[in-house]
């Protein structure tokens, strides 16, 4: 006796939409739950500031996200001001300069308000390329010319910005002003930086 065959299903398998591709430069950060600070020894009371123990924790989720984002820019803007060549060197080696000194500084702000929050910030190479939305790029083995560079710095900038905006949303929206305060510094800086860079390339 012949076999019979199985029924061929008359539905049609759905198209998948295309996924929407993202600059090499930048990719999708992992997020990571803060450790909250050690609980002191003696008569230290608990924190109380007005902000709910859970609307910190996400407030300090955010800035750990911020922190690692704003180190890699740091770190790509300062490789950058070493390895530039070309006949832009003089400008860029000097703007590199003033844009990564200016960054450094802001770091340790962005680190201690999350330890004002009483949450620990991240401190490792490693905890920075884990939460960062950045990529590095190579300094020893290889460089890109002046262009990309400035390309890239332009895309940090924006992204740094972005991180930046989505940390404000949350402090605003639970009354977290010294936050808010501090993300708007940085928005009004990255993308100052951004637009100064972009110029260069039109």
């Amino acid at each position: 006796m012949a076999k019979s065959s199985p029924a061929k299903s008359k539905s049609k398998p759905k198209k998948s939409k295309p996924a929407k591709s993202q600059p090499s430069d930048i990719k999708v950060a992992v997020r990571a739950e803060p450790a909250a600070s050690p609980p002191a020894s003696g008569n230290a009371p608990a924190i109380d500031i007005g902000i709910s123990g859970g609307d910190r924790k996400k407030i300090a989720e955010g800035l750990s996200s911020f922190l690692a984002d704003s180190f890699t820019l740091y770190l790509k803007t300062h490789n950058f001001h070493w390895n530039v060549t070309g006949p832009m060197f003089n400008a860029l080696h000097n703007m590199f300069e003033m844009q990564y000194t200016e960054e450094w500084n802001a770091l340790d702000e962005i680190a201690e308000r999350t330890r004002a929050l009483g949450f620990n910030a991240p401190g490792s190479y490693a905890e920075f390329i884990r939460l960062s939305s950045l990529t590095e790029e190579p300094g020893l083995t290889e460089a890109p010319d002046w262009r990309e560079m400035v390309r890239q710095l332009v895309v940090g900038n924006e992204a740094v910005a972005r991180t930046a905006r989505k940390v404000l949303k949350t402090a605003d929206g639970a009354g977290d002003d010294p936050t808010v305060d501090l993300m708007t510094q940085r928005l009004q800086t990255h993308e100052k930086y951004a637009w100064m860079l972009r110029s260069l390339l039109q």
